[in-house]
């Protein structure tokens, strides 16, 4: 794939005697939602965090935007257009909506031990904040107490915070997650309308929103990827069935 903006060679990550990721390669094209998939203890956590620079791997390589970026440091690698909605889930339940957005701002621009009055104050930290809130669907919401909003809406904020960092590629790391139906569907509109801008990597349990919004999936087991293809492709792929969407019914989790 020549359009990648991620690219990964031959991860691989040991934990003592646990094999985490063997071998792993992976490529993300540009303005493509590619989304991973697997079983409990697939080794998806640490994937992504080799990928944000918080686990260094044994051995293998990544690449973001022709750029080799194996060692980068995970601040490094959020400057140069990589967000991951796990790293900022610490929202301050006591400060509003649009003051959280605005911390992110700050903090991504280099300055985040002088936030406390400039983040309430300065334009040039809540303009991108309210852009970002208005994108999620919360620009109604700004002045609103992080504490009194739902898990759902916690969850929207937490993509605001992302995309306030203007990221080349968005890493959604399972923001379905304690979520009902209803939230849920409201996130999947969402994140369909956001793939018309933003490159994603989302790593989610919901098959239904996996199949509803990928255009591409690959599948972890045991710290391996298995398949990647087309939805309808990996639907279908016997190798996954077996290790993981049969038992799933396309539709559960894991």
């Amino acid at each position: 794939m020549t359009d990648a903006l991620l690219r990964v060679d031959g991860l691989t990550k040991r934990f003592g005697g646990v094999i985490a990721s063997e071998g792993v390669a992976l490529e993300v094209a540009n303005g493509e939602l590619h989304a991973i998939i697997g079983p409990n203890g697939a080794g998806k956590t640490t994937l992504i965090g080799q990928l944000t620079g918080e686990i260094a791997p044994d051995s293998g390589r990544v690449h973001f935007a022709g750029q080799d970026i194996t060692t980068l440091p995970t601040y490094r690698r959020s400057a140069i257009g990589m967000a991951r909605s796990f790293q900022i889930t610490s929202l301050f339940l006591d400060m509003t909506v649009l003051d959280n957005v605005a911390l992110a701002v700050q903090a991504h621009s280099g300055h985040s031990f002088r936030f406390w009055t400039p983040a309430r104050s300065e334009t040039r930290l809540r303009e991108p904040a309210r852009a970002a809130l208005a994108r999620v669907g919360l620009g109604d919401r700004e002045n609103v107490v992080v504490r009194d909003m739902s898990h759902g809406e916690h969850r929207q904020i937490e993509i605001a915070m992302a995309l306030a960092t203007r990221p080349r590629l968005l890493l959604l790391d399972e923001p379905m997650a304690g979520m009902g139906p209803e939230e849920s569907a409201r996130l999947v509109n969402l994140l369909r309308e956001l793939k018309k801008e933003y490159t994603i990597l989302l790593i989610e349990h919901d098959m239904e929103a996996v199949f509803a919004l990928a255009d591409r999936i690959s599948v972890l087991v045991y710290g391996r990827v298995i398949a990647t293809g087309a939805p309808a492709t990996i639907r279908v792929n016997p190798e996954v069935i077996q290790a993981y969407l049969g038992e799933q019914q396309v539709a559960g989790h894991g």
